[in-house]
């Protein structure tokens, strides 16, 4: 089986659910934990590593605890739709260290970003001098979120 073509299986699947819930588990533990030895699933923690099944481990952080209490969702639409508008717009807001998570969709507008700051000046300082300063913006409609009820980044 080449690595290009390589489909998880049950106990890759397993080691998966296994590392989302705590990365920090060492590679004997979670081969006990799916009755295979450390080192067949040290090599299949790494060929799931070399194939970007698993992208990166990183810390969750309780983003009020760091005085990043605030969550909106902004919508926006771009004025002109061509490859060059969009890259130029894409490269920007990639930059904004505010924004944790961009997405382009369809609909009425054309991305949706999740934006956190302290309070709602830093983020009105945010969307006027930052945000609409970047070229191409049509439309925007923000929602600020009140509560969380689930956020996670485990998806198996």
């Amino acid at each position: 089986m080449t690595t290009e073509n390589y489909i998880p299986d049950e106990k890759d699947l397993a080691i998966l659910r296994i590392l989302q819930k705590d990365s920090k588990l060492s590679v004997r533990d979670i081969a006990n934990r799916i009755n295979l030895s450390p080192t067949p699933t040290h090599e299949r923690i790494k060929r799931m590593e070399r194939q970007g099944i698993i992208k990166e481990y990183t810390t969750v952080v309780d983003r009020k605890k760091v005085n990043k209490g605030m969550m909106v969702i902004c919508m926006i639409a771009l004025n002109v739709h061509n490859k060059k508008t969009a890259g130029k717009f894409i490269e920007e807001v990639t930059k904004l260290k505010e924004v944790t998570e961009f997405y382009n969709i369809s609909g009425d507008f054309d991305f949706m970003l999740k934006i956190l700051a302290p309070n709602m000046d830093e983020f009105h300082e945010f969307f006027v001098n930052k945000l609409s300063e970047i070229e191409g913006i049509g439309q925007t409609k923000s929602i600020f979120v009140m509560n969380s009820i689930k956020e996670s980044v485990q998806i198996l």
